[in-house]
């Protein structure tokens, strides 16, 4: 079995001892349960705190010194002992070459990381080699989470509604080169979403603000590049499909969650997305 396990989850767990548990980050989420990144952090490291030898903790090295438990340490990064590490444009398990870094098929540098993390968890669970890279070069990734939907008149539309913090939409808006028409908006959790303010500087046209939130991104993100509000997806679609050009990228990566606008969470903000872009190719 591989899941998930949340902070919500994880923060009152009695009896949770993985057999191989993966922490990726800690950035700034849910802030308004959790109320600082501190207690978050506490919360995703209880994940380890009841793991036994036979068991195995990976993730960044610095992430992994406080948690507790008594598992095996995996680490991945950049530094020479990290068991999983970048070196170049390679990487490298134990030392030995795994696969070349652009061989990974996700786009991005953080999904780089992510690859990373889920190579040295299945490898240190007994996972071949083989396997693992095989993976790695062909997984196209899912729904929801950078999810290149349609390319109309050369301009690319993707979804990431998954993208419920301000992490997540900058690592998202970093993805691509530039010329990004980002649609930012919902419920913010408490977060800072002046964090957003260099990726939008650096890679986008314009961002397109819905949801409760939006007046809050607009104070926060104000002087960086053309803020539109457009109170709902749909209008944002309209507005970021009008100001488009071929080579650019529309992409839905709201930093924010979805309730005040789609009770059923991500999924439905996404698949309306999918939706509106689909009309658009009629």
């Amino acid at each position: 079995i591989v899941c998930e396990a949340s902070s919500f989850q994880l923060e009152d767990a009695l009896a949770f001892a993985p057999q191989v548990g993966l922490i990726l980050n800690v950035t700034p989420d849910h802030l308004d349960r959790h109320h600082t990144l501190e207690a978050y952090r506490e919360a995703k490291l209880r994940m380890f705190a009841r793991q036994g030898p036979e068991d195995v903790a990976v993730g960044p090295r610095a992430l992994l010194a406080p948690a507790g438990g008594e598992a095996r340490r995996v680490c991945f990064g950049g530094a020479a002992d990290d068991d999983l590490r970048r070196d170049g444009d390679l990487l490298r398990w134990h030392g030995e070459p795994l696969l070349a870094a652009g061989e990974v098929r996700l786009r991005g540098p953080h999904n780089l990381e992510n690859a990373m993390g889920a190579a040295a968890a299945a490898l240190s669970a007994g996972i071949a080699a083989e396997a693992v890279t095989s993976a790695l070069t062909t997984f196209a990734g899912v729904e929801h989470r950078i999810e290149e939907v349609a390319e109309i008149g050369g301009v690319l539309w993707v979804n990431d509604s998954k993208a419920t913090n301000t992490a997540s939409a900058n690592v998202a808006v970093g993805a691509f080169e530039g010329g990004v028409h980002v649609i930012l908006g919902g419920q913010g959790k408490g977060q800072d979403f002046t964090t957003l303010r260099g990726a939008l500087v650096a890679r986008a046209r314009a961002a397109y603000l819905i949801g409760e939130d939006a007046e809050a991104l607009e104070d926060a993100l104000d002087g960086t590049v053309p803020l539109h509000r457009c109170g709902d997806l749909e209008h944002a679609v309209s507005a970021a499909g009008a100001a488009a050009r071929p080579g650019e990228v529309v992409l839905l990566s709201p930093a924010c969650a979805s309730f005040d606008q789609y009770p059923g969470g991500f999924e439905e903000r996404g698949a309306h997305f999918r939706a509106l872009v689909a009309a658009r190719t009629g």
